[in-house]
């Protein structure tokens, strides 16, 4: 798939807030700082005029917005979740956003969530991914900035990464925003989702879950965590 047109289509802020139209849904979702804005430009090839903003404090998104690209699809870009320095009160609201418009009949086809390479996927990682499996919507994995791995440690990721989220191999691809490798593979895999369910039917409707919630939970425990042995380490040095 050649990306011939993108433009900005709108913003929702609340999960039954109005789409802004009809078009099929790929949402892109990831903890926050796995390089989710710097993916979608590079695959936009968005790089003078950037279409989703890369900022420099991670949680900072709060709304869900909307691409519309080349007439055919929406690329929906969600809000990062993990960052442990935010209100426990925004946590929820990221949490009732993200689950709520993800349950939505008339949203996303498939969800494309994206993991950082250099670490192993997270607990909140793979509760994420039970819950699109559990409302039914098919998931493609996104290992990010795979350049700043070793060939070994690329080779041990690409490996564990399957198994530690439950999905084929197939379903996972390693990407970097920065040498362009993976982006031809992720316009592929969408072109061939779209194609797939163009003229098909609506999303799944989620009844009585809560892993977006558990997922940001466990993605702002991991993080606090990981600062602590970070500052630990410093210490015994």
């Amino acid at each position: 798939m050649k990306i011939r047109s993108v433009d900005y289509a709108g913003t929702i802020v609340e999960p039954g807030a109005p789409l802004p139209g009809d078009l099929p849904q790929v949402a892109f979702a990831g903890r926050s700082n796995v390089g989710k804005s710097s993916l979608i430009n590079a695959i936009l090839r968005r790089t003078r005029k950037k279409m989703a903003h890369v900022s420099a404090t991670p949680g900072k998104t709060r709304a869900v917005n909307f691409f519309r690209v080349n007439d055919r699809f929406f690329l929906v870009d969600l809000p990062g979740y993990g960052y442990a320095r935010v209100p426990d009160a925004m946590r929820k609201d990221w949490a009732r956003l993200m689950e709520g418009y993800l349950s939505r009949p008339d949203g996303p086809v498939a969800v494309v969530h994206l993991v950082d390479a250099r670490h192993p996927p997270t607990g909140a990682d793979v509760q994420m991914l039970g819950y699109l499996a559990q409302v039914g919507l098919p998931a493609l994995v996104i290992l990010t900035k795979i350049d700043k791995l070793s060939r070994s440690e690329r080779t041990t990721r690409l490996r564990e990464a399957p198994d530690r989220l439950g999905l084929d191999p197939e379903q996972i691809i390693p990407f970097s925003s920065k040498t362009g490798e993976g982006r031809d593979a992720l316009l592929e895999a969408l072109d061939a989702l779209l194609t797939a369910t163009e003229g098909g039917g609506s999303g799944v409707v989620a009844e009585g879950t809560e892993g977006v919630e558990e997922a940001v939970e466990t993605g702002e425990a991991e993080e606090v965590e990981a600062e602590e042995v970070g500052k630990e380490t410093e210490g015994a040095g």
